[in-house]
């Protein structure tokens, strides 16, 4: 249950850190977002790994909690890759 928590945290970390970058506010919105959703969507982001990090050492301990938080981090990242390749896809083909 904790992975799938801790998983849950990073996938919405690493979707709000790709909200947070112009490139792609542009993409999903035509636009960029004002400075301070765009500052909010960073912190958001930043916290939610601290906190998916914070949650792991709690309960495994430093040794193990950093290798399940480098896979984590990794999968999650690679979701988010994958969402905003097929988003900016499926945009492109349908215009």
């Amino acid at each position: 249950m904790m992975h799938l928590l801790s998983i849950a945290l990073c996938l919405a970390a690493f979707a709000a850190l790709a909200l947070g970058m112009e490139r792609q506010q542009y993409d999903l919105f035509g636009r960029r977002l004002k400075p301070a959703v765009t500052r909010a969507l960073r912190v958001m982001g930043a916290s939610a790994l601290l906190l998916a990090l914070g949650l792991l050492v709690n309960w495994q301990g430093w040794g193990l909690s950093l290798v399940m938080f480098s896979g984590h981090t990794s999968l999650a990242a690679g979701v988010v890759f994958c969402a905003v390749i097929g988003f900016r896809t499926a945009a492109a083909s349908s215009s």
